[in-house]
């Protein structure tokens, strides 16, 4: 672990604040530190305090603080985040593994007590509840009642971790949105620790953690290797980052909304180019920014590609700390650290930055955004004629996204964060051709009958699912209450949805409801149909359950392109629901307006919503909240307590929760039939220390592919079919086809998910010729097999395995298991012209060897087959410094030997000690052994 600390700079300091003396480190021990951006002054403190000249280096430090915006990322340095956020989907595989951990631990003679996550860990249920029921006060209830039933596995192994491991903390089901709840209740900003007091950082397996970058806490979204090794106390690798500047002027005007502004945003960054950048806000404008909207802001910051969206601390992050209850002591430490350290906000000054760009607040106006695509703003008057100039595309089809958008559209419904390196000519935002006259597409009417006997008609472009739904708007006090308000004003003029809307509210906390009770507002969303539905993503992640019956077989039987109204924060295709080809991103207040409205082809800025009560029509801007109406509502409604009631119980959960059958003791007891949790083999026979380093001899190509092979190509992902190695898995321990669930809900059993490796079905293995999806070839025989038994077959045989790419491999979301099923498939090195950085990093950490094709060179000027016979020398002996490069011999039975040289791409010392050790799991189990 960790060496003793060293202070080369002479950095550390004290801060009297709130009556207590705290030790820092102090950024003003650094000439060129308030130059610096807020983001990299907040990871120049990281070093400054976590300096051991080994792992964190003065060279680092003096690296970072010289730092030149110009330059291109190219310094590598180590970051120690505070603390970890997990969801249930990505969190229960790195729990399974400290478990695992802990049992190694115990069979190698150490204290099991010893494995226990190093830095605070919260992980929030908020993944697997499913909108099955809706429009009815009982939604809410029945809805955690069948999360329960098909979580109860999961469930069960949660909260026997929260009572064995001292540093994790479990909020159950039915209590609100990771993000949400970090934002309200979690997040501190400063951070204290054995009397010192740092800046409050975290990594997260969710690609949305930058939501708590409103706030000002840095932080962002990894995968689940990465999350783990922060949980073990270890640094994280990471290139200084270009930072972008974004200056806001002005302020919202009336009729504007937080979703407006973060569309907006979405769009210019799109249009910039800011993937893999850090975003900073500043300028005049950033006052005129409330903290909700901020947290809006930041909670999109993968929509446009950046690593985190952040503001500076200043009089309005005190407020909202103030307002959500925090203790008032701690908010006097922030203050005092914030403006000691030159964290503070001042409007006038100008940091260095790669690039900037302005942003007048006072030119947002309404706007969706789609129909794919959250960078495709569409002022909200073009609507209409937007939805008609893209509606031949989805009648017909519509290419594959590509770039950020694919690793995007990867992501669900794990919300595995993204890992994209640089631009794609594809990121850039799509502006409709609204002006021109289009010929019409026929809307193709269809007469639906519904269960009561009542008729209506739906065509391209009707509403089906309107949906409250996501963190990103429904930790907005203002756009939700403005929501209300409207609902209100709606049902008091006697307006209704439309009967073929699916409607559903599902705020990120438990507060929401409360000022929404205390408001009145309750009885006039019920009577919109917009009930109560959970406390968790739902829609944004695809758990939108089923359409309306009559309307889904209505769909279905006419091939209609209907769509669905969310305020969410991505919209790609199929996601959503599969039977929505348009999905439309708006505000909570337009979500209730497209369910009135029933259609993308009614222009709400001119077109009545319906009849009102009186016989005259009712238009938007008649039901439309002010701003005033919107505020006083809210300063009348919402105050501290309710967060301090809500929250004094977040981890104890409900009746459901308790009464869970869960085993006890430090030693997880498995069950061996489970089909959700199982004990990974990463440990299996163990020895104290790691086994020399050996050449890698007679290997075979599993797998031979070209060029952007993604980790969706990789990882197992979406529903499980019946007719795959992961069906017929479950099918043979008697799991009903209808219960098989998805690979995101089962990645706490590896027998599923390394038989769902390479098996996408867009996945072109080269190796096998027109095959597709996770089909390759045994050899030397040639039978054709799916790549899990052929590679049961060689790890029979003892013949280690090959994976060997073009360029871009690993590429998308940062999936965990496309490291983990490579690893646990036999595959001992992965030979490619390029990688994406993280995935890179994430075979590392599970020992499998990163090798980099010479420049020029490739498998295709190699006259590599992927028949061959490999040995890759030059890693024998090499107990101290790994070599460079490694000779690569190529043995074909028909002709010569092919020999090349291949780049190792363990890049640092760190890195190195993962892949001596057989990944970072070994490495942090030997270090806490007793001597």
């Amino acid at each position: 672990m960790p060496a003793v600390p060293i202070d080369s700079f002479a950095a550390k300091g004290r801060l009297d604040a709130a009556g207590s003396t705290f030790t820092i480190y102090r950024l003003d021990a650094l000439d060129r530190a308030a130059r610096l951006p807020y983001s990299l002054k907040v990871l120049l403190e990281n070093l400054l305090r976590n300096e051991d000249g080994r792992t964190v280096t003065a060279d680092q430090i003096a690296a970072l603080e010289a730092w030149d915006p110009g330059a291109e990322p190219a310094t590598e340095i180590q970051f120690t985040p505070a603390r970890v956020l997990m969801q249930d989907f990505t969190g229960v595989p790195c729990i399974v593994d400290l478990v695992a951990m802990r049992e190694a631990m115990a069979a190698l003679g150490g204290d099991v007590r010893r494995i226990d996550p190093l830095r605070p860990v919260d992980l929030i249920i908020d993944h697997s509840v499913i909108a099955d029921y809706y429009g009815t006060p009982q939604a809410f209830d029945r809805n955690v009642e069948l999360e329960f039933h098909r979580n109860a596995e999961r469930y069960q192994f949660l909260r026997w971790g929260q009572a064995a491991f001292d540093s994790l903390r479990v909020v159950p089901p039915g209590t609100g949105i990771c993000h949400q709840v970090n934002l309200e209740h979690l997040a501190r900003v400063v951070f204290t620790e054995d009397g010192t007091a740092f800046p409050d950082t975290l990594v997260g397996t969710d690609s949305h953690t930058p939501m708590v970058n409103g706030l000002g806490v840095l932080g962002w979204g990894v995968g689940g290797i990465e999350a783990e090794a922060a949980m073990l106390g270890l640094p994280l690798s990471m290139l200084i980052p270009r930072v972008v500047g974004v200056k806001l002027t002005g302020a919202l005007p009336e009729g504007s909304t937080a979703t407006d502004l973060v569309l907006t945003i979405a769009e210019r960054l799109r249009a910039h180019g800011v993937v893999g950048s850090f975003v900073e806000f500043y300028g005049p404008g950033v006052a005129n920014v409330p903290l909700a909207n901020r947290a809006t802001i930041g909670n999109m910051s993968p929509e446009y590609g950046a690593t985190c969206a952040i503001f500076p601390v200043d009089d309005e992050t005190l407020s909202y700390l103030r307002l959500t209850g925090r203790d008032r002591e701690h908010i006097a430490l922030v203050e005092a650290y914030a403006k000691q350290q030159g964290l503070w906000h001042d409007p006038g000054h100008e940091p260095a930055y790669s690039a900037t760009l302005e942003i007048d607040l006072t030119a947002v106006v309404p706007s969706i955004a789609g129909p794919k695509r959250p960078q495709d703003r569409i002022v909200l008057s073009d609507a209409p004629r937007a939805f008609r100039a893209v509606l031949g595309g989805y009648v017909s089809c519509d290419p594959a996204p590509v770039g950020l958008d694919e690793g995007s559209a990867e992501s669900f419904p794990a919300s595995d964060p993204v890992a994209v390196t640089g631009g794609h000519e594809g990121d850039a935002p799509v502006h409709f051709d609204t002006g021109r006259a289009l010929e019409a597409q026929p809307l193709n009417p269809t007469p639906v009958t519904f269960r009561d006997g009542s008729t209506a008609e739906i065509g391209h472009g009707a509403v089906v699912i309107a949906a409250i739904t996501s963190c990103t708007n429904t930790s907005n006090p203002e756009v939700m209450v403005g929501a209300a308000l409207l609902a209100k004003k709606a049902a008091e003029r006697g307006l209704k949805p439309k009967p073929w809307v699916k409607t559903t509210l599902a705020p990120g906390s438990k507060v929401v409801m409360d000022y929404f009770e205390r408001a009145g507002l309750v009885p006039y969303l019920d009577e919109l149909g917009f009930d109560l539905v959970g406390f968790g993503c739902t829609t944004c992640i695809g758990n939108s359950g089923p359409l309306i019956e009559e309307v889904g077989r209505a769909v279905a039987d006419q091939d209609l392109a209907v769509a669905s109204v969310l305020s969410g924060n991505r919209n790609f295709e199929g996601r959503i629901h599969p039977q929505t080809k348009l999905n439309y991103l708006a505000s909570p207040p337009l979500v209730i307006a497209y369910a009135l409205a029933g259609s993308m082809t009614v222009d709400l800025t001119r077109d009545p919503l319906g009849t009102g009560n009186d016989g005259r029509p009712v238009y938007l801007h008649d039901i439309w909240p002010s701003q005033r109406e919107i505020r006083d509502v809210v300063s009348a409604s919402l105050n501290a307590q309710m967060f301090t009631r809500d929250y004094a119980d977040v981890f104890t959960g409900d009746q459901r929760w308790s009464d869970l059958p869960t085993p006890h003791g430090e030693l997880f007891a498995w069950d061996p039939d489970s089909t959700y949790v199982r004990r990974p083999p990463y440990f299996e026979d163990l020895a104290r220390t790691p086994e020399p380093l050996s050449d890698i001899e007679g290997a075979r190509v599993l797998v031979l592919l070209g060029d952007s092979v993604t980790t969706d190509h990789i990882s197992p992902a979406g529903a499980i079919k019946h007719d795959s190695p992961a069906g017929q898995y479950l099918a043979a321990r008697s799991v009903d086809r209808r219960d098989f669930n998805s690979y995101g809900s089962r990645r706490g059993n590896h027998e599923v998910m390394i038989r769902g490796t390479f098996a996408n079905i867009r996945l072109r293995n080269l190796l096998a010729p027109g095959s597709e999806g996770g089909v390759t070839r045994h050899l030397p025989d040639g039978d054709r097999a799916t790549i899990f038994d052929a590679a049961t077959r060689y790890a029979d045989e003892g013949v280690p395995l090959l994976v060997i790419a073009g360029k871009e491999y690993g590429s998308g979301s940062s999936r965990d298991w496309a490291a983990k099923g490579t690893a646990l498939l036999g595959v001992k090195a992965v030979l490619a012209e390029s990688f994406e950085r993280i995935h890179r990093s994430n075979l590392i950490g599970l020992g499998v060897l990163p090798l980099q094709f010479a420049p020029g060179q490739s498998r295709e000027s190699l006259g590599l087959s992927g028949e061959e016979t490999y040995t890759i020398r030059g890693l024998a002996g090499a107990d101290g410094q790994l070599p460079r490069e490694v000779t690569v011999t190529a043995d074909r039975p028909d002709a010569a030997p092919v020999e090349f040289t291949a780049r190792v791409r363990i890049d640092t010392p760190t890195e190195a000690d993962y892949y001596r050790h057989g990944g970072i799991l070994p490495y942090a189990l030997r270090t806490l052994l007793p001597a």
